[in-house]
């Protein structure tokens, strides 16, 4: 009896607790698989992410004094729901990565002390994914109002991202492995005109500062955030080389995960004025270009990396939408990178930002044959073993691009590939001339000649390592030219 009277108070605790917010199930789990896991077994159990992405994110509100749920809905998505999630599970997605701003729910130096609706909604959404038994991933995001890496802000964001993440971090530090933060979401000086380029030198470097505050917060808090695993991104989360070689794992911590974002590639994936068709043999071997350097960069040397952004906008081609889906799941897998889809529940066809495969409204795939694509990328029955390492080949230098568009203008980055067994001394890139109005250029020289325009290397990138990269940026004006004619010597 005393025993079961026992039980009896127990049940009733957690009843209480339950009915005040405070109680959750399947979050209080000892930590010894964090402590016991490395990030690359952590990443490969995450298998295939999906994004709840124009929710939690919102920002730039306009109501007056705005409750938790106009700030989750002001973007036009409905409230989230559990059966959301619970249809994202079924699906075949074992990671969901959700989107938070904070901004305008922190009050004011010097506690700036976040509203604990906003916490608790937070949290609750949280735990749709945790029952799940799926990883969920919570983030800073459109955050881009404040924590701006510059001089000018640095002393008051650090401050700011010290409080706000030792408060997430405290409300969820008794969670397990399955919850993962990320420090911040695409970090970079808006409208600066190496926005989508790498950045400059001085802002890299204030983005690993602040990268070091956020992981240094968390791990403060104790408990299982001790050894909590922690996405930090390159500058503007990019994978161009400026980007990902300075940056700096903060204390060359072990549990760090470099998170990058990877709309490749880009004038099929995310321009609606580019290609709808892929899947040729040059553009599967320039996305294996790509990834490769992702690989040989991080990977090789035993850090982990997560995709957190991927997708491709509905151009009414979804047999190519299917292709790549496929192919880049599959392509990530083989170098141990998990891929997460952005999903903003916007899919109408021809327009732009319609990466939607999921509507919420109706709990229904809009796309469920780019979902089994991705999923059967997943699949290790389907999935050839990758070998450890990208095997050198003595092909012949591969170029892949990237690009960033507004009305007037746009930044294009271009990364050449050698995949060959020796160093490459010496490269050349020419273009027409009629293709490209080139305003600046960095990491590299431009020539006219004729109706040609030849890019040549800085006496620093002049060589590229076998098995390497090297790249460079320009800024043009007026349309972009998606499938430009060149030259690679």
């Amino acid at each position: 009896m005393k025993a079961l009277k026992k039980v009896g108070v127990i049940l009733l605790v957690l009843v209480l607790l339950t009915g005040m917010g405070v109680y959750k199930p399947n979050i209080l789990k000892a930590s010894s698989r964090l402590e016991s896991i490395t990030a690359l077994e952590l990443t490969k159990d995450m298998k295939l992410g999906w994004n709840l992405g124009n929710s939690l994110d919102c920002t730039n509100i306009t109501l007056n004094n705005p409750t938790v749920t106009d700030y989750e809905t002001a973007w036009g998505n409905p409230v989230t729901a559990k059966a959301m999630v619970d249809e994202v599970k079924k699906a075949g997605f074992n990671t969901i990565r959700i989107p938070v701003t904070w901004e305008g729910k922190f009050g004011p130096a010097p506690n700036y002390a976040i509203n604990s609706a906003w916490m608790d909604r937070v949290q609750e959404v949280v735990n749709y994914g945790i029952d799940n038994g799926m990883y969920v991933i919570i983030n800073l995001h459109h955050e881009s109002n404040w924590l701006i890496p510059n001089e000018a802000n640095q002393s008051t964001n650090t401050a700011i991202l010290q409080k706000v993440w030792t408060q997430i971090a405290t409300r969820f530090k008794n969670y397990d492995e399955h919850l993962i933060f990320e420090t911040m979401n695409e970090p970079r000086v808006v409208g600066d005109p190496t926005e989508w380029s790498g950045g400059t030198s001085q802002a890299r470097a204030i983005v690993n500062a602040y990268n070091l505050t956020a992981v240094n917060a968390i791990r403060m808090t104790g408990g299982n955030n001790t050894y909590r695993f922690i996405l930090v991104p390159t500058y503007a989360a990019s994978s161009v080389t400026a980007a990902v070689d300075d940056l700096v794992i903060p204390n060359n911590d072990k549990n760090c995960i470099v998170s990058l974002h990877m709309y490749s590639p880009y004038f099929f994936a995310m321009d609606i004025n580019g290609t709808s068709s892929w899947g040729s043999d040059s553009d599967k071997a320039s996305l294996d270009s790509e990834l490769d350097a992702v690989y040989n960069k991080f990977i090789s040397k035993g850090i982990a990396v997560v995709i957190g952004e991927c997708g491709s906008i509905n151009k009414s081609n979804e047999s190519s939408r299917i292709a790549l889906a496929e192919y880049f799941v599959k392509a990530a897998k083989t170098r141990k990178i998990p891929l997460i889809w952005w999903d903003n529940n916007y899919s109408v066809p021809n327009q732009g930002e319609t990466f939607g495969i999921f509507n919420r409204n109706t709990l229904t795939w809009v796309f469920p044959s780019i979902v089994n694509a991705l999923v059967k990328g997943t699949d290790d029955s389907v999935t050839p073993t990758p070998t450890p390492t990208p095997t050198p080949s003595t092909g012949a230098m591969a170029l892949s691009t990237t690009v960033n568009s507004w009305n007037s203008g746009y930044i294009m980055n271009f990364t050449i590939s050698n995949p060959s067994s020796s160093a490459i001394n010496g490269w050349s890139l020419t273009v027409n001339k009629a293709d490209f109005n080139i305003s600046n250029i960095w990491n590299a020289q431009q020539t006219v000649s004729g109706d040609k325009i030849i890019i040549t290397p800085m006496s620093y990138n002049s060589t590229i390592s076998a098995g390497g990269t090297v790249s460079f940026s320009l800024q043009g004006s007026g349309t972009v030219v998606s499938n430009f004619s060149y030259t690679l010597n």
